[in-house]
């Protein structure tokens, strides 16, 4: 599995299409995560700010329609992240399909990401 943190209503915009993020058509491909404690420090670092509830989409790598390249990250890692860690990133849309299922971001009143938990 690979990570990608999205606020749920991103997610939810068009269901019935592929998900392609704005940074898709920024940076060329979508920003993943290796494991659950790198998904939650880029949750804390990038996504204090975002309104409602935030996920971390868990992507089955095999069954996804576009190319996933494990690379170093774009710019400093997140904090307490290790410097050599590689990050999958995936060149095209992320087909629903691939999404095997998502974690909720559980944070605090000033939107630091304090732990996951099974979304329901």
């Amino acid at each position: 599995m690979i990570f990608h943190v999205v606020p749920l209503d991103d997610w939810l915009r068009v269901p019935e299409r592929p998900y392609a993020p704005p940074t898709l058509a920024e940076d060329g491909f979508v920003h993943c995560s290796p494991d659950e404690s790198t998904a939650l420090a880029v949750a804390d670092a990038f996504y204090r700010d975002a309104v409602g509830p935030l996920m971390v989409l868990l992507i089955d790598e095999d069954a996804l329609d576009s190319p996933v390249r494990w690379e170093p990250p774009t710019g400093a890692p997140p904090p307490g992240t290790a410097p050599t860690v590689l990050f999958p990133h995936v060149y095209g849309r992320i087909n629903r399909t691939a999404v095997a299922g998502m974690l909720e971001v559980e944070r605090d009143a000033e939107g630091r990401a304090l732990s996951l938990k099974l979304w329901s």
